[in-house]
């Protein structure tokens, strides 16, 4: 792994981990109206179309920090919809 790999993940890890103090909330108070579905749908797909193009460069980095930010934004928007009925 080089230096260019390596910042690639840093700079990864920095986006990725923004998420989770928003999903932590979410999830202790069970509150999204506040939270924009649309914002997170679109956001989620942009990360999705991240992956496919790292898959294509074969560029590690991409695929797995944009991989992990994939999961905690379906996490997000599954919030979203779940607490939004209540």
């Amino acid at each position: 792994m080089n230096y260019i790999d390596i910042l690639g993940l840093f700079a990864g890890a920095c986006i990725t981990i923004s998420t989770v103090p928003q999903i932590l909330k979410v999830w202790k108070t069970k509150k999204v109206k506040e939270i924009s579905l649309k914002m997170f749908a679109i956001l989620t797909f942009g990360i999705a179309v991240w992956i496919v193009y790292g898959i294509l460069k074969n560029d590690l980095p991409i695929i797995i920090t944009n991989g992990i930010s994939l999961i905690l934004n379906l996490i997000m928007v599954y919030f979203i919809i779940y607490y939004e009925k209540e």
